[in-house]
């Protein structure tokens, strides 16, 4: 492979609309909505081997050596970096490995991310990690000829962060892949990367991946989407593992809250298609009342007094509103009629009054490729 001349690609963040928790397992469906705020990676050559990464959320000018197919930090370079650039590296290091099944290898590269996703460095719960993934997948894939299908380059982007979590869903990797609005089940992620790791990736890539579906849809009708922001960031990965820990999985109430999250689902989808604003915003009530059951089961803590807040004004405003994601902070999200008697500026004083912060968020546009 060559080294490449520029190559700019950008991925949109994400929200979760309904089916978070019960996403995590292999076929459970979720809505998610892809935003129009972005992270950005540029890629341009680097004289010699290696890569260099500089990330707006991170250090400049990290270096990194390949060691057997993977980045470590060049001398000079500390390994308290790797982490912050995880989702990075493992995209740089799986486009690699793919590659290297053809006999090729990456030339010296350098990688800038830039992220509209946070303020000031406090991440909005937007999914970035899953943004840059998918950027940076895209912009490698450009840069070394490789005609990727959005499928195909989803499934690159799930087998790097797989790596990191492999409890991670996906769902985010989806929203920010296809944008729009989306219906992600995602497949049995131990069951694909072990097929990665036994037939290599480019087999994985044409393989078909059990459970997993991808349905674009149409945009809700007569609705706009709110989305506050409670100013406390959270960690899904850290809320999904303790719901893990607390040994819910196979218990009544996981039966049931799976159960009922599908149906929600379901119905969710099949409203969006119908253009029946009226059970759109009965089901993302619903998605919310689940979620509000199983913190209530569990004590995850998923409803923080922020979160409660910005449910509870956005529904005196005539909205139907939930956390956005696995909760704990982040953001929530609010369907406003556009026929309700309250208005957007009425919602968003609210959420002020109660220190959460309106985000000027539209839905981004699904992707043109």
């Amino acid at each position: 492979m060559n080294a490449p001349a520029a190559v700019v690609r950008r991925a949109p963040g994400k929200l979760f609309v309904a089916g978070e928790y019960a996403v995590v397992e292999a076929g459970s469906p979720a809505v998610l909505v892809a935003v129009d705020r972005y992270v950005t990676v540029t890629l341009t050559a680097l004289p010699g081997p290696g890569v260099e990464i500089s990330s707006d959320l991170g250090p400049a000018g990290s270096r990194w050596s390949w060691a057997g197919g993977t980045l470590v930090p060049a001398p000079g370079h500390g390994p308290q970096e790797a982490g912050r650039l995880a989702h990075v590296r493992a995209a740089i290091e799986t486009v690699a490995a793919l590659l290297a099944e053809d006999g090729r290898a990456l030339p010296g590269l350098r990688l800038e991310v830039t992220s509209a996703l946070h303020e000031g460095g406090t991440k909005y719960g937007l999914g970035s990690s899953g943004a840059v993934t998918v950027a940076a997948v895209d912009a490698l894939c450009a840069a070394a000829g490789l005609d990727m299908d959005a499928e195909q380059r989803f499934k690159l982007a799930l087998l790097a962060g797989a790596g990191i979590d492999p409890r991670a869903s996906g769902g985010d990797l989806a929203a920010s892949t296809w944008g729009g609005w989306v219906c992600y089940q995602a497949p049995d992620r131990a069951q694909v990367t072990a097929l990665a790791a036994r037939a290599g990736i480019a087999a994985a890539l044409a393989a078909p991946w059990p459970g997993f579906t991808v349905r674009p849809l149409p945009a809700p009708a007569g609705v706009d989407l709110q989305v506050g922001w409670t100013g406390r960031p959270a960690s899904s990965t850290a809320l999904v593992a303790g719901l893990e820990a607390r040994s819910w999985r196979g218990s009544p109430q996981h039966r049931r809250f799976m159960a009922a999250s599908s149906a929600c689902v379901r119905a969710l989808e099949a409203a969006l298609r119908a253009g029946d604003t009226h059970t759109v915003l009965q089901q993302v009530d619903a998605a919310g009342r689940e979620l509000a059951l199983l913190d209530a089961q569990v004590g995850l803590g998923v409803f923080t007094p922020a979160l409660r807040a910005l449910v509870a004004r956005a529904r005196a405003a005539g909205a139907a509103a939930k956390p956005s994601g696995a909760g704990g902070g982040d953001c929530g999200i609010a369907l406003l009629p556009k026929d309700a008697a309250r208005s957007r500026s009425w919602l968003h004083r609210a959420w002020k009054r109660a220190g959460v912060l309106p985000l000027p968020l539209q839905p981004a546009a699904p992707a043109a490729r």
